[in-house]
């Protein structure tokens, strides 16, 4: 079969690689109709998380099910599904407690209580490098689904695969920063990066209730699709002081809430690569300090963009004294699909306008390079194999 490998970083290559098999008895074979690049497979593109070896990529897809384990009763030949992209057992601890991100059995080489380190990371989620399991992902024209009766969703009868895609990560990771905020009503809402998780965000945010929703970016191109699907003022961060603009628009207290939608590839000044080489430390945390600034005293922050070390200078005592409440952490995606799910076939969400470039499969180098490049207002690009 035809797959995305990754090889180094910025070396990404569309391969014949040997197609999937059933491996154990809870396993299905799905034959990929579309899958995504999600901006979280750019921190494997760029290098900030380390894969030695050539893995195949991708955690957004869906497809129809070509084959089942002895062990799969709910999943059937035929059968056409979202698959969430963290891999969990369903019957662990922590499946039984909701966290499907943290499953004890799905990454069984590198998973420890820790966390943050190494050999001590939660559970699997496809494409994501052999620290997360070490499974081959979506971006191909077949994938083995393993758990296949804890994942994978029926897509109902009606919807079009763009519609539902996004079920699969960017659309419940942006309704989890908002579910973590737990919004009464009226709350004003700004949201940092314009990206596809943070449109997802806006638009959840709506939903939820929300009074107010702010866009903060650097690109004009992505404020512009804040405005256009997500109904949201924006603040262009190269023009504007976003957190003197975000506290004049809120009576001089900030946002009830301030959602990281950007995580570690911030952009970065010189002496922020600087510091980084001094201290060992990868990326950023600039936008989770604008967040600390932006947000008010006894606001809440959520934290949906990605981290993956630790930082030097982290402000905890800005945490400590303004109260904040901060929330972070992989999307529990499992909880969310099937009401998302309902949501769109209700007509009350809309996730498909987020793309910008659909393109054959073959094409994915040039995919991931104006995705990471920003090129040609790039903000999401679906892949068809």
């Amino acid at each position: 079969m035809k797959a995305v490998v990754f090889h180094k970083p910025s070396d990404v290559r569309v391969e014949n690689v040997p197609d999937p098999s059933i491996e154990e008895p809870t396993d299905a074979i799905v034959r990929v109709t579309a899958t995504a690049i999600c901006g979280s497979d750019l921190h494997i593109y760029n290098g900030f998380f380390p894969q030695p070896k050539p893995m195949v990529l991708g955690h957004e897809f869906m497809g129809i099910v070509e084959e089942v384990g002895s062990g799969v009763t709910k999943l059937r030949k035929g059968d056409r599904v979202v698959v969430p992209f963290p891999i969990a057992c369903g019957s662990c601890f922590f499946c039984h407690h909701a966290l499907p991100g943290h499953c004890e059995r799905s990454n069984p080489k590198h998973y420890g209580p820790e966390g943050g380190v190494v050999e001590s990371k939660g559970g699997a989620l496809f494409g994501y490098t052999d620290l997360y399991g070490g499974y081959n992902g979506g971006q191909a024209e077949l994938v083995r689904v393993p758990y296949a009766d804890v994942g994978p969703r029926k897509v109902p009868d009606g919807l079009t695969d763009e519609q539902v895609l996004f079920t699969t990560d960017i659309l419940p990771t942006g309704w989890t920063a908002i579910e973590w905020a737990e919004l009464k009503g009226g709350e004003t809402v700004a949201v940092l990066g314009c990206g596809p998780v943070g449109l997802m965000a806006m638009k959840c945010a709506w939903l939820r209730g929300a009074g107010r929703v702010i866009g903060v970016d650097r690109e004009e191109y992505r404020l512009q699709k804040a405005r256009e699907i997500a109904k949201a003022e924006t603040i262009n961060v190269e023009k504007t002081d976003a957190v003197e603009a975000i506290r004049s628009m809120t009576n001089g207290r900030g946002a009830d809430v301030c959602v990281d939608a950007v995580g570690m590839e911030a952009h970065r000044t010189l002496l922020d690569k600087a510091s980084n080489v001094v201290h060992g430390q990868v990326g950023s945390i600039s936008a989770l300090k604008l967040a600390f600034s932006a947000v008010r005293r006894g606001g809440v922050v959520t934290v949906v963009g990605v981290y993956g070390v630790p930082y030097d200078n982290f402000p905890f005592g800005q945490f400590f004294d303004k109260g904040l409440k901060l929330v972070a952490g992989q999307a529990p995606a499992h909880n969310f699909v099937d009401q998302l799910l309902q949501l769109i076939q209700e007509g009350k969400l809309r996730a498909d306008d987020v793309i910008t470039h659909r393109l054959p499969l073959s094409r994915a180098p040039h995919g991931y390079e104006v995705f990471n490049k920003k090129l040609e207002d790039c903000v999401k690009v679906v892949l068809q194999p």
